[in-house]
Order: structure tokens, then sequence, then C-alpha cells
């Protein structure tokens, strides 16, 4: 295949954030409602100043966001009390998951905040990014707002490498196996980034799997249902946040292959229906593939 041929490949739509600004997000509402949820996990030390400035520049001064709210995840620190102070409604994961059986995980807890929002449109941050601005939300939303055949906004970004980079288990694990299986996909360049929005009634529509797979599954759910074209993306600038042990990569990398496998059919060459990252001091740490149904079968 020549490079020309490659480039064809993609079907992600590419959307130019400069072009939005915070006037043409209003307007282009015309009445549909939009939330903001942050999963967080022991986020404390940053979760504050991403809620104020969430609250003071997007719900209050301009109302493009019309619901601000933060899943709590278990979290052992203050993370629920200060997103709470700064004007986040704050919903712990167990109470979604009092209502709808116990789960756990990444995409366990994404899941939840479909459960406990309300908004047409959906934006998803992770808490412990230092570099959000207003600009974000406007460039995630927009694409939804302006284009009725858009389901999925994924961010793309800088992630500077004096800062730590990221994106080990993109370019290690995702970008491979969507070249091989998914080719129409390879556009994106952060298809696992905490940062996207979606069309609730497009997400309603396809489950949720509950660890660390959930991005990938969602990508491939999304395209299979909707169509690669439905999936575009928006440059959003420079994103820096904590990063994840080696270690931790170590089953999150797992997660990510396997629930790509299994999506394209390829997990019946799996060695064993009880899948485990296997330490070579003999450890066996259980992936986490469980899924949550789509929610539009349990509402």
């Amino acid at each position: 295949m020549s490079a020309s041929t490659l480039s064809q490949v993609s079907a992600v739509r590419t959307f130019d954030a400069s072009s939005f600004s915070m006037a043409d997000a209003v307007a282009a509402k015309r009445g549909r409602t939009v939330s903001v949820c942050i999963p967080c996990k022991n986020e404390a030390a940053t979760i504050g100043t991403l809620i104020k400035m969430i609250r003071a520049e997007l719900v209050d001064t301009n109302g493009l966001v019309d619901e601000l709210i933060v899943l709590d995840d278990n979290s052992t620190d203050d993370t629920a009390a200060i997103a709470m102070a700064n004007g986040a409604t704050v919903v712990s994961v167990s109470t979604v998951n009092e209502v709808y059986g116990v789960g756990r995980g990444k995409g366990n807890a994404l899941w939840a905040t479909l459960a406990a929002s309300t908004g047409d449109m959906i934006v998803w941050c992770d808490g412990d990014v230092t570099t959000v601005e207003p600009s974000w939300v406007v460039g995630l939303l927009m694409p939804l707002l302006t284009t009725d055949d858009v389901s999925l906004v994924k961010a793309t970004y800088d992630r500077p490498t004096e800062h730590g980079g990221g994106g080990r288990t993109t370019e290690l694990v995702a970008r491979p196996l969507l070249s091989l299986f998914l080719p129409e996909l390879t556009g994106l360049h952060q298809p696992l980034g905490g940062e996207f929005a979606g069309r609730r009634s497009a997400m309603e529509q396809i489950p949720f799997v509950q660890g660390w797979g959930v991005e990938i599954a969602m990508l491939a759910d999304i395209a299979e249902r909707f169509g690669a074209a439905a999936i575009a993306q928006v440059d959003v600038g420079t994103r820096l946040h904590r990063h994840h042990t080696l270690e931790l990569l170590g089953v999150q990398a797992a997660e990510v292959l396997a629930t790509l496998l299994a999506r394209v059919g390829a997990d019946k060459a799996f060695a064993s229906d009880q899948l485990a990252l296997l330490r070579p001091n003999g450890v066996a740490e259980p992936l986490n593939l469980d899924e949550r149904p789509p929610m539009r079968s349990v509402r």
C-alpha cells in the first residue's frame, strides 16, 4: 500500500479549534443542554482549580455548560469536598453502583457519569489535567453542535517531553492495534485520551468496558454502529497531567490489547477465560474486561 493510499485510510475528521468562539458555541446550543463530567479518584491536588475555572468561565459567565459533575470513584483524600466547595455537583460511584450493581475501574466511572448526568451533549475530562482551558470545552463541543453526523469528538494535544511526555500505551499498543484491525481510525492522534465529548443519544447505545479498555472499545463500537466518520478530533493545545508508573501501564496495556482483540473477534486465541497479566515473580494480576450495558437498555 502506497503512502498516498495510507493517508486516505482514516475516516476521522479533524476540526480547527481556532475557528470556534465561546459566542459561537453558546449560539449553536439552540436549546440543547451540556454536561461536563469529571471522573476522579484522589485528585485533591488538582480538582479545585479545574472546577473553579469551569464554573466561572463556562457555567456562571457564559452559560455554555448547564451541569458540572464530579464522579468520585472512592477517593480516600478530599477530592469530593474540594470539588463541592468550588461549585461542582459531586456524585459518589457507590450511589450509582447501588442502583445498577457493583462495578469498578475507569470505564465504570465514565459509565456512572452517563447515569448521573442529563445533558444532551457530554464533555469528559480527567481530573488530574492542569492545562485545561475554557477553549477545550468549546472545541470539543462545536463539532457536535454544528455537525449532525458527529457522535464522538476526541481531543488532540501536545504532551511536552520535558514534562514527561505521555501516550506510551497509545504508541506501543493502541496505535499498532488500530493499524492492524481498524485502519479507518488511525488518524486519531490521541485515541486513549481522557478529554472527549459525546452525543448522549449515541453514547447511550453502546456498552462501556469497565477497565482501561473503555476508550478503545468506545471507538470501535461507535465506528461499528455509526461509521468511522462519526468520530472527529480537535486540537486543544498542550496537556500536562500526572503520569502512571510503568508497572501500572502494564495492566493498562494488557486490558487495552485484550479489549480490542475481543471487539474484532480475535479473542478466540486467548489461552484462558480467566485473563491476567502474568508477572515474572509469579503474580497474576486479573484484567478487568467486564462491561456495563448500554445505558439505554437499563434506563
